[in-house]
């Protein structure tokens, strides 16, 4: 299993990037967490930013499909998206993820 992040800038493209990802068997579970501050350097400048966190669940296989969905339809230029593997997972779990992934 391989969880998946990525910021947005406000709560309508959190939903919106979140339904479509789940729509599109990318993910089989987006968890959106609320305003967060997000500092990072950009075009020589540090920038100071409210942003909203997708916590993104899938398959390893799924993962460069789902790369490029979040880019095809992310409002910035440079998204991130960034991916760990999830040392553990209940069976139960994994079981779940796989048959909504491959429905």
């Amino acid at each position: 299993m391989l969880i998946v992040f990525t910021t947005v800038p406000n709560a309508e493209e959190a939903e919106s990037l979140a339904e479509a990802i789940v729509r599109a068997r990318l993910a089989a579970c987006v968890q959106i967490v609320p305003q967060m501050i997000s500092f990072y350097e950009w075009e020589g400048n540090l920038e100071k930013q409210p942003e909203i966190l997708l916590i993104i669940k899938t398959a390893p296989d799924r993962y460069d499909k789902l790369e490029a969905f979040i880019k095809a339809n992310h409002s910035y230029s440079v998204p991130e998206v960034t991916a760990v593997d999830a040392a553990r997972a209940s069976a139960e779990y994994l079981s779940w993820m796989i048959k909504v992934l491959d429905t």
